[in-house]
């Protein structure tokens, strides 16, 4: 909270903290001071929903109302979008720390009213809102299930190179090249020969499960990919041209992005995705370390924060190699990324997030 802007405390009449569950919600109705005005639990359905808004009809001492809740976009995320669809103003709100819960103990009631009490300190004009559906839901449903068989791909694929490493010398020469597309048809499809045994079918048998296993991972993965750049070309064209920014990192900054409001300028999208410089000083030292916080699926797929930047991207005119500073013997003292004094997320100039922004918006 910065001096000099309101609270919520300061522009609403009441303020509703809610701890979600698979089941059902805990909610706490309190006025601006935080004292309780009333306590419910609700059913995670519509009819939990509809009582709640009754209720909220009743109790509430004015129209001004904010809902804090827990799980947005996960056990709350049915109350979220109706309480949105209410004309209430829905803001997302962290799970408690232990400092908080110290001395205090743990239970639902507690949790919706420590809700009630983070909500009151935020500043009015930088309210956390959750994150928007639509085609940003798309995109973050595309790129969890990106991830998801990738990694079964890469299983699948260390299994069949196993058992290839375990077979003949045929085998074990194709188990050390790369596994192309016509490599993958050839063991989909080669007979098994008429002396082979009980073990060298079954190997043969797996090894030709798990080939065509990978060959339907690579189309999927393939379309994957075309409907991850045909959302991000509706959300923010161009995007994609951008040097070192393909569709799935194009769909990521998106989905982290979210909404316009979000992030307020590049230093708070550098530091949602943890490339943000962080004071490290001590005495005469004055230095910076990077930020290991921030969005890792977002930090996972930026190019521009790399100390050993990928080769294609290292040309890029903008990328800045990191200098050596601390010893003469560049072999035994290498830079590290924690003494780099300004690491940025995102090129000075046209930013990425000015991109998001300005298409969102319009």
């Amino acid at each position: 909270m910065e001096i000099g802007r309101p609270v919520l405390a300061e522009v609403v009449d009441t303020v509703i903290g809610i701890d979600t569950h698979r089941d059902s919600h805990e909610v706490e109705i309190a006025d601006p001071t935080g004292t309780p005005i009333a306590r419910m639990r609700i059913s995670n359905d519509d009819a939990g929903f509809t009582q709640l808004l009754a209720a909220l009809v009743e109790a509430a001492p004015g129209p001004r109302v904010a809902v804090c809740l827990e799980g947005s976009r996960s056990y709350g995320i049915g109350l979220a979008r109706a309480l949105s669809a209410a004309g209430l103003v829905v803001i997302e709100c962290e799970q408690p720390a232990r400092k908080q819960r110290r001395g205090k103990g743990k239970s639902d009631a507690i949790d919706a009213h420590l809700a009630v009490l983070a909500a009151l300190r935020l500043d009015a004009d930088r309210l956390p809102e959750p994150r928007a559906d639509g085609d940003r839901e798309a995109l973050r449903i595309l790129l969890n299930a990106r991830q998801e068989i990738t990694a079964v791909s890469t299983g699948q694929t260390n299994r069949l190179r196993a058992l290839l490493l375990a077979g003949d010398d045929p085998d074990r020469q194709i188990s050390r090249g790369a596994l192309t597309a016509t490599t993958l048809a050839y063991l989909g499809c080669r007979e098994l020969p008429a002396e082979a045994g009980r073990d060298h079918a079954v190997r043969h048998a797996e090894i030709q499960r798990l080939a065509l296993a990978v060959q339907q991972a690579r189309r999927e993965l393939a379309a994957n990919r075309r409907q991850l750049l045909a959302i991000v070309a509706d959300i923010a064209p161009g995007l994609t041209d951008r040097y070192g920014v393909g569709p799935v990192t194009a769909a990521q900054a998106v989905v982290s992005f979210s909404h316009p409001g979000r992030c307020r300028n590049e230093a708070a999208f550098a530091a949602l995705a943890g490339t943000s410089p962080i004071p490290a000083s001590s005495g005469r030292i004055v230095r910076h370390r990077l930020n290991r916080g921030g969005d890792r699926a977002l930090n996972c797929g930026h190019p521009h924060h790399r100390a050993d930047p990928d080769p294609q991207l290292s040309s890029h005119p903008r990328l800045h190699p990191a200098t050596h500073r601390r010893g003469k013997d560049p072999a035994r003292d290498p830079p590290l990324p924690q003494a780099l004094h300004r690491p940025r997320a995102l090129p000075a100039v046209h930013p990425i997030h000015d991109t998001i922004k300005s298409t969102l918006t319009t």
